[in-house]
């Protein structure tokens, strides 16, 4: 069966990634439809961008049918304090359990392995080894999707351009969240966020590149 004829599951945060992620879906599958988390996190913010997100998203592409509506350092291990040890194992599961309640095969997430702030649930092994472990587990053929996992963060907003134009890039910058703090206060060319943080700093970078890739 092709993925036009099919529908996909994305784990939309309301942040950069998960917004370029959940484009990417829709101009792959016939239906698809969002799970997020509020699990406690400092930056829940993004929560709450998911809804002008979408309204957003809806206004760009008429084919695009949508059907659903601390202080920032680094441990001794090397990773950041924001790190939740397995949270992207626990989502992914989540959300396989409600795909075989959906009769879904497919789930889209935004880990990347390329940019990112070296959480190990987003290396590519870890996803892999993750979709072999659920699709044993519930007897299912799931397919676990990560569009970004190769691409930096401007090769990221390259792909957002490619899939909605200058529209979705605006949006992006505009209505997405991406920063540890919560942070909302500062606008920046790239988008809102403390300017500081382990996201906010990558971001601002592939925005740089982004843009000197298109001189």
């Amino acid at each position: 069966m092709s993925e036009q004829s099919e529908t996909a599951l994305v784990l939309f945060s309301g942040g950069q990634d998960s917004t370029t992620c959940l484009a990417w879906a829709l101009q792959r599958f016939a239906r698809v439809e969002m799970l997020g988390f509020d699990y406690g996190q400092r930056h829940a913010i993004e929560l709450e961008c998911r809804e002008r997100l979408l309204n957003g998203i809806k206004s760009l592409r008429g084919d695009w049918a949508l059907t659903r509506d601390v202080a920032i350092g680094m441990g001794a291990d090397g990773l950041p304090n924001t790190f939740v040890p397995g949270r992207n194992l626990v989502f992914l599961t989540f959300a396989a359990a409600l795909a075989y309640r959906r009769g879904i095969n497919h789930i889209i997430g935004g880990m990347c392995q390329t940019d990112y702030s070296g959480y190990p649930d987003c290396r590519d092994d870890t996803i892999r080894a993750l979709q072999l472990a659920l699709n044993l587990g519930m007897n299912k053929s799931f397919e676990l999707h990560m569009p970004l996992m190769w691409l930096d963060k401007a090769n990221t907003w390259k792909l957002a351009n490619e899939l909605g134009g200058a529209g979705l890039v605006d949006l992006i910058r505009e209505h997405s969240h991406t920063c540890y703090l919560g942070e909302r206060g500062a606008r920046h060319d790239w988008g809102y966020g403390c300017g500081e943080c382990p996201a906010c700093a990558l971001r601002a970078k592939g925005w740089r590149e982004y843009l000197h890739s298109k001189q």
